[in-house]
């Protein structure tokens, strides 16, 4: 059976959440150093692509990343030549040309060419490492599609979660390799990759700071971690909430709408034939 394609959208209420597993054996193929690694790339790309990243998880066989792509016409061409730089640093000299400009604009809204520079530049960090060839994770990442505001909400404080659930953490802000961990260890300042500017009229004309106060209340709050039986409520919650990770499109209705007619165009022009179970979940 063909592989379904990856959707995309040009929705800009769109975010997507990225999942992409390792292909070695093993539930802790990616340790402390590695975990580090990955992160740092996470980091410096997502200030090289006009991508905003509202959060992360990196657990020992796979990750977790959700974001949104930024529409290329908002950056200037001096932007796109200051990002390109960015990318090669000082490891080449390089001569910004018109075409060059206009090449790179795509790519850098590309959530695929995101994706993908992340996954590659680490496998060959990896595979140098350890002395090793052949491919470290499995198959191309997955991508659901989460309309910004509430559902993403919801996607975010599922992702943070994830270290809770499987037992290693008590609480999200104590594992490192995650965003709710990074963003109490590091504080979220202007220097920070991540973003709390998730559509909802409660976070708008907030700072960072109040709006990681809100964020971190409403994750206890929606898995019950203030209160008795933590990992029983979290559990509870992440079971309510795996669609996050096997559906399509969520969101409201009416954006599950634009996007599910979307859907019908794109598999339409691949001619395929078969479309995964319970593909929308409506907020």
């Amino acid at each position: 059976m063909p592989r379904i394609p990856r959707l995309l959208t040009n929705n800009p209420k769109a975010a997507y959440h990225v999942i992409s597993r390792t292909a070695l054996p093993g539930h802790d193929v990616l340790g402390s150093e590695e975990k580090e690694h990955l992160l740092q790339l996470i980091n410096w790309l997502s200030q090289v692509y006009f991508v905003e990243v509202y959060g992360f998880a990196i657990m020992g066989n796979h990750f977790h990343l959700l974001c949104r792509m930024l529409p290329e016409n908002q950056f200037s061409d001096e932007e796109v030549a200051r990002r390109i730089k960015l990318y090669y640093q000082e490891k080449r000299k390089v001569f910004i040309y018109e075409d060059m400009i206009k090449k790179w604009r795509a790519r850098l809204s590309s959530l695929s060419r995101y994706v993908q520079d992340i996954k590659q530049r680490f496998s060959r960090w990896y595979n140098k490492r350890v002395d090793r060839k052949g491919y470290f994770w499995a198959d191309r990442f997955k991508s659901v599609i989460i309309e910004t505001g509430e559902a993403l909400l919801n996607c975010l404080a599922y992702i943070e979660l994830n270290p809770v659930r499987a037992g290693i953490v008590e609480k999200p802000e104590d594992y490192r390799w995650c965003s709710l961990g990074y963003r109490a260890r590091l504080g979220t300042g202007e220097t920070s990759f991540l973003s709390l500017n998730i559509g909802l009229p409660s976070y708008a004309n907030k700072s960072e700071r109040e709006r990681f106060k809100l964020y971190r209340e409403f994750v206890y709050g929606k898995s019950g971690l203030s209160e008795p039986k933590t990992f029983t409520k979290v559990k509870e919650f992440t079971y309510r909430t795996r669609y996050f990770s096997e559906s399509l499109i969520i969101g409201s209705k009416r954006f599950i709408d634009e996007a599910g007619r979307e859907l019908k165009r794109f598999f339409a022009r691949k001619r395929e034939k078969v479309i995964p179970d319970k593909p929308f979940l409506s907020f």
